[in-house]
């Protein structure tokens, strides 16, 4: 497709001209490209302030009013970040007062997020793909073997220590609400809040390995466990930090590497580790399940009840779909918020 040229030719520039960041770090301005170097693939979003109801904000990060959001950016799905980013300020009634989290393997992005929304308030932090390289196995999608798609677990270490909480969202959504609701959902004594679906088949997330061995499946022994989508979480990084479930879910990616107890990528350490121990938040902030099976060409509709938020979850992607002129009804609820730039 002709917008995966574009980008494809704006990343091959922009690695030649940067050498990536140590492990795991986040870099001054002064070493990303700048935006005036290069042509964005991405129209410039308008201006969003502040309502008069809102908190004035500093620029610091810990500016204790700020609301944090943590979104991955990578050169595939860059396109659906940029529109996820958009949604988001659209909707807000405070959209100087939210903080975005951006982690990368390619740290050229920065200037592409600059050029789009030059009044937004972000940090880009480097992911480096050696962090979990052998800690990744096989999965049964290519696209959940990618390095970002771990990130999130690092993300008590590698956001600053002053941000005691951040909404981490994947790329291929769309927030239609406040996004200062969902921030200011209460946690209580859990670490992380997510919307919960108790009815799921949860024993197809494992392998019969892992359910006839004992010594993995006691783990969800006297836990109420419930399937959650990791794509929406809230996360108290404090409890995170705290107890330390960065090394526990490690453990359980090392496990998996010598039983294959798994086949879903990220999301079943998350499941291991927190399961049952999740705070419940409206299934509203999170329709997942919209991406179908775009090998099949099938399509989903939403869920019964309000929305707040659609996830574009699974093979289909609207961005593709809509490019390809064989879109699902759904589809055009994204198209609003995509700011690239179309060919003529």
């Amino acid at each position: 497709m002709q917008w995966i040229m574009k980008l494809s030719w704006f990343f091959s520039a922009a690695m030649a001209m940067v050498v990536l960041s140590p492990s795991l770090q986040s870099f001054p301005p002064a070493e990303a490209i700048r935006s005036s170097q290069l042509t964005s693939p991405f129209r410039k979003s308008r201006i969003f302030e502040n309502g008069g109801s809102c908190n004035a904000t500093t620029p610091s990060i810990c500016d204790p009013s700020l609301v944090h959001v943590a979104i991955t950016l990578d050169e595939h799905y860059l396109r659906g970040s940029i529109a996820a980013v958009h949604s988001i300020l659209q909707h807000s009634t405070c959209p100087e007062s939210i903080f975005f989290h951006f982690l990368v393997i390619d740290i050229g992005l920065e200037s592409i997020i600059k050029s789009t929304f030059p009044q937004l308030k972000f940090k880009v932090y480097y992911f480096d793909p050696a962090r979990v390289r052998d800690l990744i196995s096989s999965s049964v999608r290519q696209a959940l073997e990618q390095p970002l798609n771990y990130a999130r677990n690092y993300l008590a270490e590698i956001v600053d220590t002053c941000v005691k909480r951040v909404i981490y969202l994947d790329s291929d959504l769309i927030v239609v609400d406040d996004i200062d609701k969902l921030w200011r959902i209460k946690l209580g004594t859990k670490t992380i809040g997510a919307p919960e679906y108790c009815h799921a088949n949860f024993t197809k997330y494992f392998t019969n390995t892992f359910w006839s061995d004992p010594r993995f499946s006691r783990t969800f022994l006297g836990r109420q466990i419930c399937y959650f989508n990791t794509g929406v979480m809230v996360m108290d990084l404090v409890r995170w930090r705290r107890v330390g479930y960065t090394t526990r879910i490690e453990k359980w990616m090392e496990i998996q590497k010598e039983s294959r107890i798994y086949e879903l990528g990220s999301l079943p350490p998350f499941l291991l580790v927190f399961a049952g121990h999740v705070a419940g938040i409206e299934h509203r902030w999170n329709q997942h399940g919209l991406g179908g099976d775009n090998v099949r060409g099938s399509c989903r509709n939403l869920h019964s009840g309000a929305v707040s938020l659609l996830h574009w979850s699974g093979s289909g992607k609207p961005w593709i779909r809509l490019d390809s002129k064989k879109p699902c009804p759904l589809d055009a609820l994204w198209a609003p918020y995509d700011l690239f730039r179309h060919s003529s």
